[in-house]
């Protein structure tokens, strides 16, 4: 039996599942395929570039399952109009991440849609809940593409005390297996929200070198910092920073970032041809520290089961990653599952 818990309840999904809304990677193909598999597709609507956002969001009109779209709101600021474009497809919710989202909530909640907010400290949480949020992603340093400096395991317990049961609260950063989401349940999480192990999936639409790549990277192979926002010529607000997978590109300008700044003109020039060109020994391939979790590109729908099964039978005692039976910390007497914390739930019985 599925894991219930507040997010499953509050979103109307099967599994406590969601997919990060990846800028351009995070297509409605990916999307359409998480939700359809009982999980919640948030589409990556990024900066806001307005063609690709009509596209896409023309594609979900007709999709049944519980969706999102996510923004980055400092971005957002910038083109409020874009609300607008991702509001007329009637998403389940909103996700907003990196800024105020105080200016968005009342027209995102008017529409009758959730508000979601990315936070990465105590303040920032305070922030999002003063503006109305209804669930809180708790991202962590592992996490790939923007972010800050707490780890997911120091930050999610803090962020769910915070919250103290007014709204769910989902872990991000270093999941990608459902030993991940166990363990996120087990520290206050109602679920998670998964970017690079849905980056190597058959309906995401970055490039295969990239699915690649992701797949042959081992643990600790990537870096944290503004290597890739620098050689873009896109520099974001502190205190967020970008975490990548190592390339040539990186252990060139890694500590020489002051040089690269210098030498910003001509390095955006080249890395935007390599990027243009698919060269991600230059061009960044944003994915966190799961990439050494992760050694294949499955449709969607099977990472989400693949996650979902595996959990609830950690949960349920059933078996370890490597087979082996362990005890149940949720275990009442007679192999009956009892609840899991903060007010998740999972009913197995051992036959």
């Amino acid at each position: 039996m599925p894991i219930a818990t507040p997010l499953t309840r509050l979103l109307g999904i099967e599994h406590p599942i969601l997919l990060a809304p990846m800028d351009v990677v995070a297509g409605s193909r990916l999307v359409t395929a998480v939700s359809r598999a009982g999980g919640f597709g948030i589409l990556g609507g990024g900066y806001g570039e307005r063609a690709w956002l009509e596209q896409e969001t023309a594609k979900l009109k007709e999709l049944r399952a519980p969706f999102g779209i996510g923004l980055i709101t400092w971005s957002l600021a910038k083109h409020p109009e874009l609300l607008d474009i991702a509001l007329a497809a009637r998403p389940n919710a909103i996700m907003l991440s990196f800024g105020d989202p105080a200016p968005f909530s009342a027209k995102i909640k008017s529409a009758g849609a959730r508000l979601i907010c990315q936070v990465q400290d105590e303040t920032m949480a305070r922030q999002a809940l003063d503006a109305g949020a209804d669930i809180l992603i708790a991202q962590g340093t592992e996490a790939g593409g923007h972010g800050a400096a707490r780890t997911t395991v120091d930050l999610v317990p803090a962020i769910v005390d915070l919250a103290a049961g007014r709204v769910p609260v989902v872990a991000a950063g270093g999941i990608a297996d459902g030993r991940g989401l166990a363990a996120m349940l087990m520290l206050g999480a109602s679920g998670v929200l998964l970017g690079t192990r849905f980056y190597a999936s058959e309906e995401a639409d970055g490039a295969d070198e990239a699915k690649r790549r992701i797949c042959r990277a081992a643990s600790g192979e990537t870096v944290r910092g503004i290597l890739f926002d620098l050689s873009r010529n896109n520099v974001w607000p502190a205190p967020f920073t970008g975490r990548c997978l190592i390339n040539d590109h990186a252990r060139r300008w890694i500590g020489r970032e002051v040089e690269l700044m210098q030498n910003v003109a001509t390095v955006a020039i080249d890395y935007a041809a390599a990027k243009a060109a698919g060269n991600f020994d230059v061009a960044a391939v944003i994915a966190g520290e799961s990439v050494g979790l992760i050694h294949d590109i499955p449709p969607a729908a099977d990472i989400v089961a693949r996650i979902a099964t595996e959990a609830e039978q950690l949960l349920a005692g059933r078996h370890n990653s490597a087979g082996g039976v362990l005890p149940s910390p949720l275990m009442g007497e007679g192999g009956v599952v009892l609840t899991g914390y903060m007010g998740n739930r999972i009913d197995r019985r051992h036959g």
